[in-house]
């Protein structure tokens, strides 16, 4: 994704959770992560503080994770925030 469409994005995503979120909030992150990767274990670290709340699952055949975190966020700025450390993780797929 360029930088452009990038900030777009997150503007957008910003705009969507003011408007239809009162804060601060419970929020849900779900990702998708190769399972043989270093990626799930940087993933699981962005959220270090939140580890009883993380959920991993691992795919049928085992090749992918999912992980889930349900955590309280203060601001829209902060689940930003962590959209942008796992963006920098290679191979996570967010949803």
């Amino acid at each position: 994704m360029s930088s452009t469409s990038q900030d777009e994005f997150y503007k957008s995503l910003k705009e969507k959770l003011e408007s239809e979120t009162s804060w601060p909030s419970v929020y849900l992150f779900k990702f998708i992560v190769k399972s043989d990767s270093q990626s799930l274990d940087a993933v699981v670290a962005v959220f270090e503080n939140e580890k009883e709340r993380i959920q991993l699952k691992p795919s049928k055949a085992g090749t992918y994770t999912s992980v889930s975190v349900k955590t309280l966020m203060l601001s829209p700025d902060a689940v930003i925030e962590k959209y942008k450390r796992v963006g920098e993780i290679e191979g996570v797929i967010s949803l």
